[in-house]
């Protein structure tokens, strides 16, 4: 792969933490392994009791308090219906930052049927300007901030603008370590997403990706709209079903049939492409969920408007019922302390049972706002009482 830089060996406001300081690497960043989950609360008495818990309301498009608003669709959102769900899981092949289940109700809001573009993340920077996070010059100072004390600063060039990008081993390595697979590139980002001399050219209906918390904030408030929360992201992903292993059922491959862009073969050394695609895919190549949404599990990880805290199931749990969560005041990772995160759900084309298996909808990671990565997208929703949505064509982002 051209474009490819050396092995990270600091940790970068850039994809997950990949090193604990200049010299180390980042295992405990990437790994799976978070937070013994605690008591499993009323949600774990219901799952088990067997009874029924996702309760969609009967609300409309626009209806709140019993009035009804009448308006049209937006354009390419899908209203979701909102209701009582368990949220997370008790499955013990779980990581244990999703456990316990508990219940969680949500009020209606639409949710953009398929991730942002690369042609639709164009078309916002054409109208502001707007730069990137990963096509800026990295603050040492903002940076060192996340990292633990006494770090050394590195190399200027080490903090020239750049991104994460996938890069395949040769061989088999240990999984603890995700230095082996991820490089920094100077001159990734959104437009470039595997270095320099890639493009987006023939991409442009992908999800676009080397986007950063902040970039996906920005575009967001340019459409008039926002980021999901991640009990929204999730209840919107479940389409409907009940504690299901997958947004579409239990069944990974029903009939036969791939229902995700996910990594096929031996991860990191090689994607086999059966599902049809290596790297990312053209949105809505797979079939939609139960609300008619897209790329919900797999493709690219999305990004959530709540802090992540590792334990923030077990203390919603501690809830009779958690109504419209919007996430912890602050958040906190106890492998990665110096870093604040945001959630990010869904997984991406890189997720493989040997290794996270993320794709399914209760799995969730912390992600550093300033980070992005070649697997990283988002998309956005508004709320339910919105009368209407402002599309700020041409305003600048308030960041």
């Amino acid at each position: 792969m051209k474009g490819r830089g050396s092995r990270m060996n600091f940790r970068r406001i850039k994809g997950w933490s990949l090193a604990r300081s200049v010299s180390a690497t980042v295992s405990k960043g990437a790994r799976l392994a978070l937070l013994l989950c605690g008591l499993l609360g009323i949600a774990s008495v219901l799952l088990v009791a067997g009874g029924r818990v996702t309760t969609p309301t009967d609300s409309k498009p626009g209806e709140r308090s019993g009035d009804r608003v009448n308006r049209k669709a937006p354009p390419g959102m899908v209203w979701i219906p909102g209701g009582t769900f368990l949220m997370g899981t008790n499955e013990k092949e779980s990581f244990p930052n999703e456990r316990p289940a508990h219940l969680v109700r949500v009020q209606g809001f639409w949710m953009e049927e398929h991730d942002v573009t690369n042609a639709e993340f164009s078309k916002f920077v054409e109208a502001t300007g707007y730069v990137t996070t990963a096509e800026r010059k990295i603050d040492w100072d903002d940076l060192k901030k996340e990292l633990p004390p006494g770090t050394p600063k590195p190399d200027d060039n080490a903090l020239a603008p750049g991104a994460l990008v996938f890069t395949p081993t040769s061989g088999p390595v240990p999984l603890n370590d995700v230095s082996a697979w991820w490089r920094w590139v100077a001159g990734a980002n959104w437009r470039h997403p595997e270095g320099p001399e890639s493009s987006t050219r023939g991409r442009e209906n992908h999800p676009v990706v080397q986007v950063s918390w902040y970039d996906a904030l920005a575009y967001a408030q340019w459409a008039g709209k926002r980021l999901p929360a991640e009990a929204e992201w999730e209840f919107a992903a479940r389409g409907g079903l009940e504690s299901k292993r997958y947004v579409w059922g239990d069944e990974f491959k029903p009939d036969g049939k791939y229902m995700a862009n996910t990594w096929q073969g031996l991860f990191p050394v090689r994607d086999t492409g059966e599902d049809g695609f290596i790297g990312t895919s053209p949105v809505g190549s797979f079939p939609a969920n139960g609300y008619g949404l897209y790329d919900m599990a797999g493709n690219v990880w999305q990004w959530c408007s709540d802090w992540y805290r590792a334990d923030s199931n077990i203390e919603a749990a501690s809830k009779n019922v958690c109504r419209d969560p919007r996430g912890p005041a602050a958040s906190y990772d106890p492998d990665d302390p110096y870093a604040p995160k945001r959630v990010v759900k869904g997984g991406s084309f890189l997720c493989n049972p040997s290794y996270c298996e993320s794709y399914r909808p209760s799995a969730r990671r912390g992600a550093e706002p300033k980070t992005g990565s070649c697997h990283m997208g988002f998309r956005c929703v508004t709320s339910g009482d919105d009368t209407q949505l402002i599309h700020a064509s041409g305003s600048k982002p308030s960041l």
